[in-house]
């Protein structure tokens, strides 16, 4: 039986959502908590201590919450109750497959991923059986930054392109002559780079002119969603701040911009914020799911946002630290003016929340890419070899490589539109794992430029949150992070945290909790080595000089 039980309304057109419950939902800790107020080394070891629970369906409170969360790499559908807690043996989850073409492209298929995320809510309705009549709203998590059309017929007029799809690189270069950066910049919160949307759609225009001709609107994933299920195509503020087209002063499309790609804002989906839900089904969807029939489905928002949400950085004084395919340093706040340095980017979770950081191109994706290539073995077996090298006479033979860890390209500090990776400083008697180490090192230092911008624009960070499968599986690595920064680095204990951010929103929609007041799943803490850390100072000095030793021979990496 699930205890107190939701009842819903579908609204009119003046109509809120709301819920009536019995239930009294707790205030819990404030962020952070007293466990980490001084924080105890713990490095190197990891433990599930602080991890937020899983609740079975007949303990969960109502009202509950489908997580729809479309993923780099998976599509996850989850259901949480209304503290926060994954409903045990809800999730559903389907791969996601991308085409990488010789030329830089990065692209997939949107129907068939949306397939996949509806096979994935099939998953999570079917597991909670009777629980599942207690959905009260769906909150929608997705990746920034990715782009297709749709034509005059409603179907997808070309490919879903990933952020980091390379292939605008010039059309971003031509962005940066033809108008001032830096007065967009501060309109939009986004540099001009390949991985935004902007030089992307410059990059359509002038090379597949037929297909962007032939598309009547140009949106992302969760716009397309909105699409397929309910016939609206509306972008969140949240998304629309990740294409770098959105003025954030006055919430609407950029007009210089838009004339300068050769685009109308009618060719841009209608903007709205987190609070303008969705409603009614479509008839094949609500016949696939009756019990999300009449439930609101808020519009999707930016992944990066809802981890901070979902991991307990929620105010100013905490920074979330992510890595996962790829990698962020990002701090949460309240909608302040302020001049961000062109290194970090300003998104926005909705009008008054503000996501500002920077992000890198490369981290489980390059840990992958070593594994594979030279044959490291499972990630356990190479973890204990990075744990046994971090106090050994080893890291002094790893010290003397220098990688640039720019496989995916690269974003944060200096936005080049090509860059290459590179190792320098190998030897007769360098390991395969010494390289895996230098290039998590490398990963690091990245942060570490980050970090430096970041608290200068928002100093008053007092904690920094791990998150992300690529680094909660390694505490080695957390180590590295810890003694790059300077600066403690405290392990979340919630695995989905963009998840749990889409559920935490809907909530706060239905009025049933705020994210401030919701625990904050907290792990072991990594204190950094004040010796190692000088040695990384030293590090970064050097990567940064053979970075712009190769910078010139970057140009010849053109297609």
């Amino acid at each position: 039986m699930v205890r107190c039980r939701t009842v819903s309304d579908r609204p009119g057109p003046s109509t809120r959502w709301s819920w009536q419950s019995a239930c009294r939902l707790p205030a819990g800790k404030a962020a952070g908590g007293e466990r980490v107020s001084s924080i105890e080394s713990r490095s190197l070891v990891s433990t599930e201590e602080g991890r937020v629970p899983t609740v079975p369906a007949d303990s969960a409170e109502a009202p509950f919450i489908l997580a729809l969360d479309l993923g780099s790499s998976s599509l996850r559908a989850l259901i949480y109750d209304a503290q926060g807690r994954e409903v045990l043996g809800t999730e559903g989850r389907t791969p996601l497959r991308w085409t990488e073409t010789p030329d830089g492209g990065v692209e997939t298929d949107p129907d068939s991923l949306l397939n996949g995320a509806f096979h994935a809510i099939d998953q999570a309705v079917a597991a909670a059986g009777e629980a599942a009549q207690s959905i009260a709203a769906v909150g929608v998590s997705t990746f920034w930054h990715n782009l297709m059309g749709i034509g005059r017929d409603g179907r997808p007029s070309t490919p879903l392109y990933s952020w980091a799809d390379e292939r605008s690189a010039e059309a971003a270069r031509t962005l940066r002559e033809r108008l001032d950066e830096a007065a967009v910049r501060r309109r939009t919160g986004c540099v001009f780079h390949p991985s935004y949307p902007a030089a992307r759609l410059l990059w359509l225009r002038e090379q597949h002119p037929e297909a962007f001709r032939a598309t009547r609107t140009w949106i992302s994933i969760g716009e397309y969603l909105a699409h397929r299920c309910f016939g609206r195509t509306v972008c969140s503020i949240s998304m629309a701040s990740g294409t770098g087209l959105l003025n954030q002063e006055r919430f609407e499309w950029d007009a210089e911009l838009l004339e300068a790609i050769g685009l109308t804002p009618e060719r841009l989906a209608p903007i709205v914020d987190l609070g303008d839900p969705l409603s009614g089904l479509a008839p094949a969807f609500a016949a696939r799911w009756p019990a999300l029939r009449d439930r609101p489905w808020l519009p999707a928002a930016g992944d990066g946002a809802l981890s901070n949400l979902g991991t307990g950085c929620v105010t100013s004084s905490r920074a979330a630290l992510v890595v996962g395919t790829s990698g962020a340093l990002r701090v949460l706040h309240a909608a302040e003016p302020f001049e961000v340095p062109r290194s970090l980017w300003h998104y926005r979770l909705n009008r008054t929340r503000v996501l500002t950081g920077g992000a890198v191109s490369n981290g489980g994706n390059l840990f992958r890419w070593m594994q594979e290539q030279f044959a490291l073995g499972p990630p356990e077996e190479i973890e204990r070899g990075l744990r046994s090298r971090l106090s050994a006479p080893r890291r002094e033979a790893v010290r003397r490589l220098v990688v640039l860890p720019f496989l995916a390209g690269e974003r944060s500090p200096e936005w080049p539109l090509r860059a290459r990776g590179a190792i320098v400083g190998m030897t007769l008697s360098t390991e395969p794992l010494d390289l895996l180490q230098a290039g998590l090192e490398a990963i690091a230092l990245r942060f570490g430029l980050i970090w430096d911008q970041l608290r200068a624009v928002v100093p008053n960070v007092r904690e920094i949150v791990g998150s992300g499968g690529g680094l909660l599986r390694s505490p080695a690595w957390l180590q590295i992070m810890a003694d790059v920064l300077g600066h403690p680095i405290i392990a979340s204990g919630e695995a989905e945290g963009s998840s749990r951010g889409a559920a935490l929103l809907a909530l706060e929609f239905l009025g049933a909790a705020r994210a401030e007041e919701m625990p904050a799943p907290l792990g072991d803490a990594y204190r950094p080595d004040p010796a190692q850390h000088a040695r990384y100072r030293e590090a970064r000095t050097a990567q940064l000089a053979v970075e712009a030793a190769l910078s010139p021979l970057q140009e010849f990496s053109r297609p």
